[in-house]
């Protein structure tokens, strides 16, 4: 069977990937357990570049083809922050809830309503150096108040556009139709079964 490496450390990511990917009916390889044995430096100026590093090393270092992505909360009372720094708005260590109460710490000198979009770039690439992308995002607006016990990250504090909740209360099968990365994914679909032989 086909394999695919999710090039990722980030559990809520993966799960969402596997699901995502299910229509290619390929052996999804969890980056979890791998990633020990591959350091990358989120050193890239731009989510692509950033995407483009995790997939590129990952799927060098394994010889097969790896997908990896890059995501970002961009605020716009913030000037788009924090943007390509979503996941270090705190210092190491820091949990999810660490980076809301920041989020929410920094809006709090500014009027709302506080627009925002989640923006994805998910790569993949191949053992050969094959690099191919695409780009999905989400619009919707930041609450200051938690809501929803499902997602990660920032899904309980981001209201989603037309729907009325946060990304935290929607369900899984809603959040793969309308998130950033489920439509990101979307867009790649048919080069990945192209790429995988599918």
């Amino acid at each position: 069977m086909k394999q695919l490496l999710l090039a990722s450390r980030n559990p809520g990511k993966c799960r969402e990937m596997r699901v995502l990917l299910q229509p290619l009916g390929v052996e999804i390889i969890d980056g979890i357990e791998l990633a020990t044995e591959v350091r990358v430096d989120e050193i890239g100026k731009t989510y692509a570049e950033n995407a483009s590093l995790k997939a590129g090393i990952f799927a060098e270092h394994f010889r097969i083809w790896a997908i990896g992505d890059d995501t970002g909360l961009e605020v716009d009372v913030l000037e788009g922050a924090p943007g390509l720094h979503s996941a270090r708005l705190v210092g190491p260590g820091g949990s999810d809830a660490d980076r809301r109460n920041r989020l929410l710490s920094l809006l709090g000198a500014h009027p709302r309503p506080w627009t925002a979009r989640f923006r994805c770039v998910v790569v993949l690439a191949g053992p050969e150096g094959e690099i191919d992308m695409a780009e999905g995002e989400c619009e919707g607006e930041i609450i200051p108040d938690e809501r929803g016990d499902g997602g990660f990250g920032y899904d309980s504090v981001f209201l989603v556009k037309g729907m009325g909740r946060t990304m935290a209360e929607i369900s899984p099968e809603e959040k793969n139709l309308v998130s950033h990365r489920a439509r990101a994914v979307q867009v790649l679909l048919p080069t990945l079964k192209e790429r995988l032989g599918r």
